[in-house]
């Protein structure tokens, strides 16, 4: 990110499968959603531009210490593992955390879990949660997929999980499916932030700047109550 042009792009690592309202892509391969803005609102105020660049959950740190994006955004609780991987802006997003269940499940509360198989994405926030619901068995979904979302709720549908966690926000589109269901909210409040390579001090302070420049504004709440005016804005 040069600090004089404004004709460059700021290259933004993300993931290419459909999480709305967070994001998604349409037919034309335009992408959308809250987190798009997000980034386009904070380019606006470093680089002019915005290019997104398209990895699989699995490999967005590896692609970040490899220099393939200036950022990370992209669903990323601030985590003490995830920590050790990159370093973090203050949060843009604060979410909980639900359980998705198929409708006709008697699965309502933490309790209801215990003997049943919990799916979440490996080394998340959400499988941190799921560890501590008191004898569910857990299983792990892989960040390599190219749509884990979509391999979790295929594997619930399935009959091969009984439940999987994941952010409030990424389920209340899905809960509207005549089959499934959100069994119950836990208030976990994620601190989601942006990732910015280790050692590159200089850039994690630009990015910090542009994303308070935002907050102050009221440009960010702006985004949060266009795309999720159901959820409270968190800051």
């Amino acid at each position: 990110m040069n600090q004089t042009a404004t004709d460059l792009k700021l290259n933004v690592i993300c993931a290419d499968l459909p999480a709305p309202p967070l994001f998604w892509r349409d037919d034309q391969g335009q992408r959308h959603g809250y987190e798009a803005d997000v980034a386009r609102l904070l380019a606006s105020k470093l680089a002019g531009d915005t290019a997104f660049v398209y990895r699989q959950w699995a490999d967005f740190y590896p692609a970040l210490e490899a220099g393939e994006g200036d950022i990370l955004l992209c669903g990323q609780g601030i985590s003490e593992y995830r920590q050790t991987l990159a370093d973090f802006t203050a949060p843009y997003a604060v979410f909980d955390e639900s359980v998705m269940v198929l409708r006709d499940s008697p699965i309502r509360r933490a309790e209801d879990l215990a003997g049943r198989r919990v799916g979440a994405i490996d080394k998340s926030l959400n499988m941190a949660l799921a560890e501590t619901f008191e004898g569910a068995i857990r299983v792990p979904f892989s960040g390599e997929s190219e749509d884990v979302m979509g391999d979790m709720v295929a594997a619930l549908r399935r009959g091969e999980i009984d439940a999987f966690v994941d952010d409030d926000v990424a389920l209340v589109p899905l809960a509207e499916e005549e089959d499934l269901a959100i069994a119950f909210t836990v208030a976990s409040r994620n601190a989601w932030g942006i990732a910015v390579k280790k050692g590159e001090p200089e850039r994690l302070a630009r990015v910090e700047a542009a994303l308070a420049e935002v907050k102050a504004s009221g440009e960010l709440r702006a985004l949060w109550e266009r795309w999720m005016p159901t959820l409270d804005y968190p800051f």
